[in-house]
């Protein structure tokens, strides 16, 4: 759904279509305008979705909580693209901090009995631990391959003859000392 069928909607059917009041949505549309000038400033890829839409694509997320595969197909984008405009559209109105809901001792001081109460139920992206070659390859690992390589050393074949060697020089010398005791 763009916002050219959907801009003709009066209050309560807008309102019920988006989740806001026009009054609102044109409040983040004007915010969301003046984000959007300083980033053209900054340069980069154009984004092929209006502000609006792209508004419109979040209310969307947040009312229905379809997924963004979903969402982009309606709106024709990939699915990383509508993740990326979502989150520009979260970001940017979160940092205006002009649609903030009061404090939890705002509204406990308050006398104002509220209508609607809003619960946050989006996804939130979890933070994997990076695969570094130090956790990977970790001290653990390098001590067990260390010792690997001694075993190696003390059981190969071409080491075996030194160690007979080794044996055969100690035993005249025990014979000699088991002698000298049993004297």
């Amino acid at each position: 759904m763009r916002f050219d069928s959907v801009k003709d909607l009066k209050g309560e059917a807008f309102r019920r279509l988006t989740g806001v009041q026009r009054g609102t949505f044109d409040a983040m549309v004007a915010l969301l305008f003046a984000a959007k000038r300083a980033q053209k400033a900054a340069g980069g890829k154009p984004n092929t979705l209006s502000v609006e839409d792209q508004l419109l694509m979040m209310l969307a997320y947040w009312r229905e909580y379809r997924t963004y595969f979903h969402i982009g197909q309606s709106y024709g984008l990939s699915e990383s693209a509508a993740y990326r405009n979502i989150k520009w559209c979260e970001n940017t109105l979160t940092k205006s901090k002009a649609f903030r809901l009061p404090g939890r001792k705002a509204v406990a001081a308050g006398e104002r009995a509220f209508d609607i109460v809003l619960i946050d139920a989006t996804e939130t992206p979890i933070e994997r631990p990076k695969k570094t070659k130090a956790l990977l390859f970790g001290q653990e690992e390098a001590a067990h391959a260390q010792n690997a390589t001694r075993r190696r050393k003390i059981d190969t074949p071409h080491s075996m003859p030194r160690a007979r060697k080794r044996a055969a020089a100690r035993l005249p010398a025990v014979q000699d000392i088991e002698g000298a005791a049993a004297s």
